[in-house]
């Protein structure tokens, strides 16, 4: 059962990246994102509800606001725009970077880390450097590298939100802050949306309509609520760790099903910064 729940997760959060892929490539990124929110909020509200979860207060709630803005809201623009540009499995990896950068705002603070913790963030930023210089060397599209810096400065947006949220993580109810912050990234996007966005979609074809079904449903709710399972289970480090399979299988279903190809300096590029992570993930 165990080894089940772990596959189930694994995938869900790894697909989450092809489906933002196949709608990127159809519908203008910040307007589908826009629409998923719009759509979102209120079956979250409802869960809510039936809950009947406090809300935050006072302090808490502005944590859980800048969670949203920049832990979601910017993170996910980034995220899908980039997808537009490049392969979902390396949107995934760059994505996965986000540790990386949290761990920087922690030792800033005073939170020192350990050797082992040193090593992973360091070869976590030579795996991204090398992922990076062997593109460049291959020639490197000005869409494409547009799009890999989109997905690193998405990782950034979502270390900041982290960052901010950290302090009242342990006070508040997790799907009164699935709700907040949802609700706070939704009115980002849809401002995104109006002054980025372009013209908004006028017509969807029924990959795209599945691919919005899939993210607002599969990954926006059910993959929230599988969430809170996996860590009841396995406890919130191992978690995480399971997270870093999401850049391979994303990588993998890319590859089978949408003619995605990865050259070989995105794999070792993406395996160093994955074994990178996976220290730190030891370390703490």
């Amino acid at each position: 059962m165990n080894l089940l729940l772990a596959t189930l997760y694994v995938l869900m959060w790894g697909s989450a990246f092809n489906a933002a892929r196949l709608v990127a490539l159809e519908w203008p990124p910040l307007w589908a994102l826009a629409i998923r929110f719009v759509a979102v909020v209120p079956l979250l509200w409802l869960i809510w509800r039936w809950r009947r979860a406090p809300f935050p207060a006072g302090e808490d709630r502005w944590r859980l606001a800048l969670m949203g803005a920049f832990g979601m809201g910017g993170y996910l623009a980034c995220a899908w725009v980039a997808s537009a540009h490049v392969p979902s499995g390396l949107v995934a990896l760059l994505s996965a970077c986000t540790p990386l950068f949290v761990a920087l705002g922690e030792a800033w603070r005073g939170r020192a880390l350990n050797r082992l913790g040193w090593a992973g963030l360091g070869l976590g930023w030579l795996g991204v450097a090398t992922l990076g210089l062997l593109r460049s060397a291959d020639g490197l599209a000005a869409a494409e590298a547009w799009g890999l810096g989109l997905a690193l400065l998405g990782a950034f947006s979502q270390a900041l939100g982290v960052l901010a949220y950290a302090p009242a993580r342990g006070r508040v109810d997790p799907w009164a802050a699935n709700l907040g912050q949802t609700a706070v990234a939704g009115l980002v996007l849809v401002a995104l949306a109006g002054l980025l966005g372009g013209p908004p979609p006028e017509t969807a074809s029924a990959t795209l309509i599945l691919g919005m079904i899939y993210s607002c449903l599969v990954v926006g709710i059910l993959g929230y609520g599988l969430f809170f399972v996996v860590i009841g289970r396995f406890g919130a480090a191992n978690a995480a760790a399971l997270q870093l399979m999401a850049p391979p299988v994303a990588a993998m279903l890319g590859w089978a099903f949408m003619g995605e190809r990865l050259a070989w300096g995105d794999l070792l590029g993406g395996t160093i910064t994955l074994t990178g992570l996976l220290l730190m993930f030891r370390a703490r």
